[in-house]
């Protein structure tokens, strides 16, 4: 597409990014608030994720025979339906204070969430040249993280008002406090309703490919560069939600207050990482190397994190301009994984897409399929953590996720066939 044909698609496409950031990073935020209401120890916590990042795995594929069926528009539209369905069932599992109850509606937001990512990624994938797709992700993911540091903020606000703070959530019953996710959830159902009029009114173009019969009688496993790209999307997706999802409990963990606002450090780096990519790639930085260094710079900043005290000397540094000087040295270099995250994702789908044409559907799910990282990886971490009482520590389980990175983004992404390997 032209870049004046290509405006509609990425403002639509930008406000779906928004609604993914603001449901995906809530969880951050309502970890450690279920922690307390449901009686659960770190391990059950991280469950939120499991249950929220294991449906992309369980819907993908299917989803994906979805969009092949009604297309990629009115497969957008069926997924903010199932969120809002998601979003309502928030309702008894407030009013019955049941951590089971809240987990199906994590799992049914998840769901609506897999058809909306797995339609919307290849969509600004494929509305421009191939060698600038991560920049244009890159604005989404500026949107997208975004809505992340937003959400928690919006959440402690109101969900702590009247309250005072996480540490005072024991002198109010937990049906009192359950009760106040309802009005939340009651308005993200009624947004989410009217995108679905947005979208399916809107004059948002379908995709279409040219069909190439060698490559469609291949299996999508028969591509390596897209398997391996699902394989770096797990482990980058795990190590993303680890940061995002468990600086609340480390913070809980080190005696911080108001932790469930912890998450918005990481988005805000992320922000700036996003920024970066828009404004450097490709005219200044391939994709190729934007991966790289995004690689290393994760592994500098897990080092960081296990290395470094619980006082307060680089914290001053990065927040004392705003007067903040709450954070220890361990959990800036967690909120700084954020930024070595942020470039991950806008260059691994390009990366794994290229030329694909009608199997780019299918491609889309698995790498899809892969945000099970997201899933598997913090509920580790929260076993080992829990185990070893050693949480600082157990953050060097992200290293094998950078390490597989950085091996894609060198070679594995270049390889035709899997004799290449």
């Amino acid at each position: 597409m032209s870049n004046k044909t290509s405006f509609l698609p990425m403002v639509i496409i930008g406000v779906l990014f928004f609604i993914f950031g603001f449901v995906t990073w809530l969880n951050g935020s309502l970890i450690p608030f279920l922690k307390v209401i449901c009686d659960l120890n770190e391990f059950e916590a991280l469950f939120v994720t499991f249950v929220f990042y294991i449906s992309y795995t369980v819907m993908a594929l299917p989803m994906s025979y979805v969009i092949e069926k009604i297309g990629y528009k009115n497969s957008m539209a069926l997924g903010l339906a199932i969120m809002a369905v998601g979003s309502l069932l928030f309702i008894p599992a407030a009013q019955s204070a049941s951590f089971t109850l809240f987990l199906i509606a994590l799992f049914a937001l998840g769901s609506g969430l897999t058809i909306l990512q797995t339609a919307s990624n290849p969509y600004i994938v494929c509305i421009g040249p191939i060698e600038s797709a991560a920049m244009r992700i890159s604005i989404m993911g500026l949107i997208n993280k975004g809505a992340g540091v937003i959400a928690p903020l919006l959440f402690t606000a109101f969900i702590l008002s009247g309250i005072g703070s996480l540490e005072d959530l024991t002198a109010h019953s937990k049906e009192e406090l359950a009760s106040k996710l309802v009005v939340p959830y009651i308005v993200m159902a009624l947004l989410l309703s009217s995108l679905i009029i947005l979208v399916k009114f809107s004059k948002l173009p379908e995709l279409e490919f040219e069909k190439d019969e060698a490559d469609e009688q291949k299996s999508i496993f028969a591509f390596p560069r897209v398997v391996l790209g699902a394989s770096a999307l797990f482990f980058y997706v795990g190590i993303e939600v680890m940061a995002g999802d468990t600086i609340g409990l480390y913070g809980q963990h080190l005696g911080l207050t108001n932790v469930t606002a912890l998450t918005s450090y990481v988005m805000s780096f992320m922000v700036i990482g996003y920024a970066l990519g828009v404004a450097l790639i490709p005219k200044y930085l391939s994709q190729e190397r934007a991966l790289i260094g995004s690689a290393l710079f994760g592994i500098l900043f897990l080092l960081g994190v296990v290395l470094s005290s619980q006082s307060h000397g680089i914290s001053e540094v990065l927040w004392g301009w705003s007067g903040i000087r709450t954070l220890p040295n361990t959990v800036t270099f967690v909120a700084l994984l954020g930024f070595a995250n942020a470039l991950v994702w806008p260059t691994i789908w390009p990366l794994a897409l290229e030329g694909l044409g009608k199997r780019t559907a299918q491609a889309s799910a698995l790498l899809i399929m892969a945000i099970a990282g997201g899933a598997i990886l913090p509920l580790i971490f929260g076993k080992i953590s829990h185990i070893s009482g050693d949480m600082q520590s157990t953050y060097l389980l992200g290293m094998i996720s950078y390490l597989f990175i950085l091996l894609y983004a060198i070679k594995w992404h270049k390889i035709k066939s899997w004799n290449e390997l």
